[in-house]
């Protein structure tokens, strides 16, 4: 596929989204890459990693193989995720604190526009299609809602955790960082970023790796040969993940965090006239609305080959 820079510099703005959206806890950044035009392409460049693409590189030299890897694709993209996450993060964690319904509301518009321009992209309804947004739907709204497990330190645990958290992280939905609160593997994984404990990394580093390649495997064929029903499911996720992000929350557990500091973990939602506190209801309103332009304007931007 041929590209301009013009190309290139949009996906890192694609990039620059997908890495705010997964620098918040209950976000995914596979939400924000499906939505934009290239989620399809990501999956299909994830799944081509494999041994016949490193025989190209030793055999036909680093052209050829970096033609196949999709390189100047992945480098575009993966350097406005950084950039993103990097700079988002102090951000997010600051109005996670101090305002976290605004933020919320923010995500709540993205994420309701998100439902309606993946939905459309399905291009044929039938029974079993909408059984598989109702499936999809359920199983969200279920994983929101489950007690995080107690913490394990099992090097086994992890390397299974960092698999399965990783799928997650390329699903539209519910996001990896808190499926692993819910594995009971968040808090283990962080003391051992915090302490630089190089093989407990490397541990969860390889199953997130076997995890990413095998389910991309797994998604680039569901594309292939079930479209609309992958799509279904999909949106479902999405739309179940709603849960997650409605603004208004009453916390009915805590957890704590590699700092010792108690954060909410499972939550309740409530309407804005029942929240405990200032409900900003003008300014959610708001910026819910500017969630959606800012999905719209994704869209339009993926909708441009």
């Amino acid at each position: 596929m041929q590209r301009s820079i013009k190309d290139y510099f949009i996906i890192s703005l694609k990039g620059i989204a997908m890495g705010a959206a997964d620098a918040v806890p209950g976000v995914s950044g596979g939400t924000i890459a499906f939505i934009s035009g290239i989620y399809e392409e990501l999956i299909t460049t994830i799944s081509n990693v494999n041994f016949s693409l490193f025989r190209t590189l030793f055999k036909e030299g680093f052209t050829p193989f970096w033609k196949r890897l999709n390189g100047n694709f992945l480098v575009a993209l993966l350097s406005g995720i950084l950039i993103s996450f990097v700079s988002f993060m102090r951000l997010a964690k600051y109005l996670l604190e101090n305002h976290p319904v605004l933020i919320w509301s923010f995500f709540f518009g993205l994420i309701v526009a998100s439902i309606y321009f993946v939905g459309k992209q399905i291009t044929k309804w039938s029974p079993s299609v909408v059984l598989f947004l109702i499936l999809g739907t359920l199983a969200a709204y279920y994983i929101s809602n489950l007690p995080a497990l107690a913490t394990n330190d099992n090097n086994s645990f992890l390397f299974f955790a960092g698999a399965i958290a990783i799928c997650a992280m390329i699903l539209p939905g519910i996001s990896g960082s808190f499926i692993l609160i819910i594995l009971g593997a968040y808090k283990t994984l962080s003391d051992a970023l915090h302490d630089f404990n190089i093989t407990r990394v490397a541990i969860f580093a390889s199953g997130a790796l076997i995890g990413l390649l095998s389910f991309s495997h797994f998604l680039k064929w569901l594309f292939k040969h079930y479209h609309n029903l992958t799509l279904a499911i999909l949106t479902g996720f999405i739309f179940g993940s709603l849960n997650k992000v409605w603004p208004w929350k009453k916390t009915l557990t805590w957890h704590m965090n590699s700092k010792g500091i108690k954060e909410p973990l499972l939550q309740k939602s409530v309407s804005p006239f029942h929240f405990q506190g200032e409900n900003h209801l003008v300014w959610a309103i708001i910026l819910m609305a500017i969630g959606f332009l800012v999905i719209f304007i994704l869209e339009r931007l993926g909708s441009k080959k």
